[in-house]
């Protein structure tokens, strides 16, 4: 009974280990993105070094991307100053969805760097399942936060999440 109880334990302990290790994604994985202009970034480029870095996953059909977005958009320079912060708004948009999204950006005023992930690789990659989708980078370059959905608010728990990495 003692030996078929630690066997359980041990193979208990050894599967949390696993789930631990497979799930902790620790920094912006190797794929490749595009510049609304064309031009390929490696995504893990996406994270300055020293800034507090936050990746909003969005798309030009989604309603709650579009509300957070623009919520944050008056936020946002002051952000920068107080916090050094930068926000990269990743378009999943597919190519018929890509034209609309640089009229879309203009049109809002969103002062953000637009990048676009048209097959969703990086949104796979971070764990995304849908949009919208927020990941936050601290300023050694590690994954500190993610957050899926969009609910009014939301950019204040946001700002409280980077005003504290930025005292780190």
């Amino acid at each position: 009974m003692i030996k078929i109880n630690m066997k359980k334990n041990a193979l208990t302990l050894t599967f949390s280990f696993l789930t631990v290790l497979a799930f902790s994604q620790k920094t912006m994985p190797n794929v490749s993105v595009k510049t609304l202009e064309g031009k390929t970034v490696n995504a893990s480029e996406l994270a300055q070094k020293g800034k507090v870095t936050i990746i909003n996953f969005w798309a030009t059909w989604c309603a709650p991307c579009q509300k957070e977005l623009s919520n944050i958009a008056p936020k946002y320079a002051d952000w920068q100053k107080k916090y050094n912060t930068e926000l990269v708004a990743v378009t999943i948009d597919n190519a018929q969805g890509l034209p609309r999204v640089k009229p879309m950006v203009a049109q809002k005023k969103w002062k953000y760097t637009v990048i676009s992930d048209v097959n969703s690789d990086l949104l796979r990659q971070l764990g995304g399942q849908n949009v919208p989708f927020t990941v936050v980078i601290d300023t050694k370059g590690n994954i500190v936060y993610t957050h899926n959905g969009y609910k009014q608010g939301d950019e204040t728990e946001l700002e409280k999440k980077i005003e504290a990495l930025s005292k780190k």
